[in-house]
């Protein structure tokens, strides 16, 4: 299409005599109470045709004055959102987005475009927070339609700061991307670079947000993901006023959002929502339960390839039973328990909820049960396999949660291969990754590298909200302080001072 409108020559008559070939594509003819003959040229699957029936037609067919040219047409049609244009380009993007084309004769090279979109046809009904559920605070997520997600935004930010830039991307889809931030917050090196990257793209169609996510990232090779990707409402908003740049593509409930930093990905809704002891606690969990998912089968592997001198006493009797029977070295028994785990989560994913759940429960029961009596495994190597798995969930953001799966991988290899050494140096590895990591122009291991102790309050740890009245700092962004808290004594009711 975009070819044929790229040809000398072209003209909207042209455009619409190659569309109405096209079985969706309607044309119709009728007559004002003057006499006067209107042609319409819509798409019949991207149209609301109650809207055409009850808002559009009985205003022009009954319309008192003669509709002799366009301007008189349009003056009568009670909808905002229309236009009169020449443009063949305009005419076909604007015909694709669920407009009608309205035009006085049967060869037409100026026409009335009106937006006659039906925006609720193929979206959900319901906008809860599915993979990203949290048991207190609210619940609202996003949909599939832009302009949905951009009233839940506006709702929730009421501010004229918040402003939203409109970019189509698409040779094929002319997908409506939107790039969000608060002006007099975020920082415009971050807006410009996030701009310029959306508009440098050349794709043909954009199927979701994340598809942006792997193209505008800084470094496409790694396992990390450089953007924060979200459904959450709220998660969104917070991401906004520390000064991120969000971006919202239509037909994807996600929303992206840079610069981030690693720490980020470890922030649960809950912790601001439940006391600062608490949220804290269970943050710093979250950390302790990654560094176990990671370790734990790589440190089981070492420890019995090259470091036996290192196990307990009372600790060896029980590994000495338990592997007594197993014909397998521990690289090849861990691999399999780890393989095993990630077939039945990717088999429980892609089946409906409840056979899903069935399957993880009894698949992982009986399973485990039948590979220790086939002496396939040790007991103990399955209970740290399982722990490791349930620990590699605790993670908040799901990207996040793969990557660390994808971890003990490499790590295991190395552990059988050098024993702890292997470990440190697969560790060693990671970190200078983590360091050489960089999100929209931000280093990645921000507070940490380079180093911001005023950061820290929200990092491994939530601090109390009368600590973290700044925003982050290596954000960069204009404006540093979120709110002022007003240090006061304690004030005792009115009841005790009488």
């Amino acid at each position: 299409m975009r070819d044929f409108i790229k040809q000398k020559n072209n003209s909207i008559h042209d455009l619409i005599d190659k569309v109405s070939k096209y079985d969706d594509f309607h044309q119709f003819a009728t007559k004002t109470t003057n006499g006067i003959t209107l042609y319409f040229s819509y798409y019949k699957s991207l149209i609301d045709e109650k809207k055409m029936h009850h808002h559009l037609l009985p205003y022009i067919q009954s319309a008192e004055k003669e509709p002799k040219v366009l301007t008189d047409v349009m003056n009568v049609i009670p909808i905002e959102d229309r236009e009169i244009t020449s443009d063949a380009k305009a005419f076909i993007n604007k015909l694709t987005r669920g407009y009608i084309f309205i035009h006085l004769t049967k060869t037409p090279e100026k026409g009335i475009l009106v937006n006659l979109s039906n925006r609720t046809k193929g979206s959900r009904d319901f906008n809860d927070t599915e993979n990203e559920y949290s048991v207190i605070g609210p619940k609202v997520g996003f949909v599939e339609d832009l302009d949905t997600n951009l009233s839940l935004l506006r709702r929730q930010i009421t501010s004229d700061d918040l402003v939203f830039e409109e970019i189509t991307k698409g040779s094929l889809s002319n997908t409506r991307v939107m790039i969000g931030y608060i002006d007099g917050i975020t920082n415009p090196q971050h807006i410009q670079t996030m701009r310029q990257r959306i508009e440098d793209l050349d794709i043909d169609i954009t199927f979701d947000s994340s598809i942006l996510d792997q193209i505008i990232s800084d470094n496409a090779n790694t396992p990390f993901p450089l953007f924060m990707s979200t459904e959450r409402l709220d998660r969104t908003t917070y991401m906004l006023l520390l000064g991120q740049v969000i971006v919202i593509s239509d037909g994807s409930p996600y929303v992206i959002a840079g610069p981030t930093s690693i720490f980020n990905f470890f922030i649960s809704a809950e912790d601001y929502y439940s006391p600062w002891l608490v949220g804290s606690f269970f943050r710093f969990i979250r950390f302790i339960g990654v560094l176990f998912s990671i370790l734990a089968t790589p440190i089981y592997v070492a420890v019995l390839t090259h470091h036996y001198e290192i196990i307990p006493e009372d600790l060896l009797t029980p590994l000495i039973m338990s592997r007594a029977n197993v014909p397998f070295p521990p690289l090849l028994e861990a691999l399999f328990l780890e393989i095993t785990i990630e077939l039945l989560r990717e088999a429980g994913a892609r089946l409906p909820t409840k056979v899903g759940q069935t399957l993880g429960i009894v698949g992982g029961i009986v399973l485990g049960q039948a590979a220790v009596q086939a002496a396939l495994t040790s007991n103990i190597l399955l209970i740290i396999v399982a722990l490791s798995a349930l620990a590699s969930f605790t993670t908040p953001i799901f990207k996040m949660s793969n990557t660390i799966r994808i971890l003990r991988f490499p790590l295991i290899l190395l552990a059988a291969i050098w024993g702890g050494f292997g470990v440190a140096l697969g560790l060693t590895f990671i970190l200078c990754h983590l360091i050489r990591l960089k999100s929209l122009g931000t280093p990645y291991l921000a507070p940490v590298y380079p180093f911001r102790y005023r950061d820290l309050n929200d990092s491994f740890i939530r601090s109390s909200l009368s600590v973290t009245t700044k925003r982050f700092t290596f954000f960069k962004p204009l404006k540093l302080h979120r709110y002022n808290v007003k240090k006061h004594k304690d004030i005792e009711d009115d009841y005790n001072n009488e």
